[in-house]
């Protein structure tokens, strides 16, 4: 009787270390496999999230433009760095931007005709964008336009000659620590940030990280060796927004306008 009570209560230690190593190997194989896919809930950046400042404040926005700023303020976005044979075109059309402005008329957009800011355009955040992190995959949703982007984080980066021209192009990220950097190519001849042209081989990358848990901040690169002396650097800064839902876009033709002299008018969008 003494031996089988020995042997059982070995047996018993031998069966829960057998269960503590089963445990072990399933918890690392679960925590691989969602370092893997990307997928990490404690990055906390899904959600509703507005351009920091509002740029629509007093227009729905949570937050006005008085007041202390909580973290500080990124710089303007400087001109963008053409080679001199592009920058003197780019110049003559932001005074003729500027000069439909001051005449109260509203300067002609692909925005006009509903076509998509696209990249990088949709990640100013004109309006709110919910952010949406799932394994092996970010989703970025825009309320302007009704935009969506996917980020996928198990993919290979088609190279800008073999991609296929898109409004968002195409992107595809990896998370370095706590920061999630995105690299994307292929964007459409027609999407032009700032009314900057581009060549197909322009390379767009962007380094997004949660400043604390209310701001996030994404540091932008263009590069373009065709058209920019240097890399094209920013940073935009976005304020969460708790329990915002995106709302409806639809966007219907607003080439329309009410001109002071002329009467109503529509703009032609070529």
């Amino acid at each position: 009787m003494g031996f089988r009570r020995w042997d059982a209560g070995r047996l018993y230690c031998w069966a829960a270390l057998f269960v503590l190593i089963l445990l072990s190997i399933l918890l690392s194989t679960a925590a691989t496999a969602s370092a893997q896919s990307g997928s990490h809930s404690v990055r906390g950046i899904n959600g509703s999230w507005e351009a920091y400042p509002p740029r629509a404040a007093g227009l729905g926005s949570s937050e006005s433009l008085a007041g202390p700023r909580p973290v500080p303020l990124p710089p303007p976005i400087p001109d963008p760095p053409l080679k001199a044979e592009y920058l003197a075109e780019w110049k003559a059309g932001q005074e003729r931007i500027a000069e439909l402005t001051r005449k109260g008329l509203p300067p002609i957009s692909s925005g006009m005709a509903c076509l998509p800011e696209g990249m990088p355009g949709m990640m100013q955040a004109t309006f709110p964008m919910e952010v949406l992190e799932t394994p092996g995959q970010v989703t970025i949703i825009q309320e302007a336009f009704s935009q969506v982007r996917r980020i996928y984080l198990d993919g290979e980066l088609p190279s800008p000659e073999e991609a296929e021209p898109f409004f968002f192009g195409h992107s595809v990220g990896r998370w370095e620590g706590d920061t999630l950097v995105v690299k994307t190519v292929g964007i459409k001849d027609s999407v032009r940030f700032r009314n900057t042209p581009h060549s197909p081989s322009m390379r767009i990358t962007e380094r997004i990280r949660l400043v604390n848990n209310d701001f996030m901040e994404n540091q932008v690169t263009v590069e373009d060796p065709e058209y920019l002396t240097k890399p094209w650097t920013w940073t935009w800064m976005y304020k969460r927004w708790p329990g915002y839902k995106i709302q409806e876009y639809v966007c219907e033709d607003n080439r329309y306008f009410e001109d002071p002299n002329l009467g109503y008018q529509r703009l032609r969008v070529r």
